[in-house]
C-alpha cells in the first residue's frame, strides 16, 4: 500500500484522538469542580436554578432552593460552583462594587444623556458652553440661526403635480 492512500485514515484517527482527549479533559475538570462543593456554597444547576449546598453525599447533593425548601439533586446536575460574590449578586442582588470597593467615586463617572440632543452643536459652530441660552419663555429665539432642514414636505406637492411635471425626472415604476 502507498503512504498517500493511508494518509486520510491517519489524519482521521489523529482527529478522533484529539477530540476524545479534550472531552475527557472537560469531564475531569467538571468532576473536580463538583468535588470542591462544600455546605454553604452557591451553585447553579444545569437547568439554571440557583441554590445553596446544604449537604454533600457520594452521588447526591442536598440543595436549599428557598428558605426552608430543600431538594435532592444528583451531583452531575450541578453545572457550576459559584463564588460568594457572584452568587450574592445573582440571587440577592447585592452588587460588590456598590460600596466603592474599587475606589471610583460616583461623582467622577460621566453621565450619559438619554438622548442625542445634548451631543450636537448649534448651526453657528459654537458649542453649548459659549452660546447664550435662550429663555424658556421664548422657544423660537435660539432657532433663528439654525439652517433650514428639508423634511421632504415639498415631495407631497410634487406627488400632487401632474405626471409630466414631476421633479425627480423618473417615470413611475409599474
Amino acid at each position: 500500500m502507498n503512504i498517500v492512500t493511508l494518509l486520510p485514515f491517519i489524519v482521521l484517527i489523529g482527529a478522533m484522538f484529539l477530540m476524545t482527549r479534550s472531552a475527557k479533559n472537560k469531564q475531569r475538570q467538571a468532576a473536580q469542580m463538583r468535588d470542591t462543593m462544600q455546605p454553604g456554597t452557591g451553585v447553579r444547576t444545569i437547568g439554571g436554578m440557583y441554590a445553596t449546598v446544604k449537604e454533600v453525599h457520594d452521588d447526591t447533593v442536598l440543595l436549599e432552593v428557598a428558605p426552608a425548601v430543600h431538594a435532592i439533586y444528583a451531583k452531575n446536575a450541578i453545572g457550576a460552583v459559584l463564588s460568594d460574590a457572584e452568587y450574592n449578586h445573582i440571587v440577592h442582588g447585592i452588587d460588590p462594587d456598590e460600596d466603592g470597593a474599587d475606589g471610583v467615586d460616583s461623582a467622577d463617572t460621566p453621565v450619559v444623556p438619554d438622548d442625542a440632543s445634548s451631543l450636537t452643536t448649534p448651526a453657528g459652530g459654537a458649542d453649548d458652553s459659549s452660546a447664550e441660552k435662550a429663555p424658556a419663555s421664548e422657544p423660537e429665539a435660539g432657532k433663528a440661526d439654525a439652517k433650514k432642514i428639508d423634511l421632504g414636505k415639498d415631495d407631497a406637492a410634487a406627488a400632487d403635480a401632474p405626471e409630466g411635471e414631476k421633479r425627480d425626472g423618473g417615470a413611475d415604476a409599474k
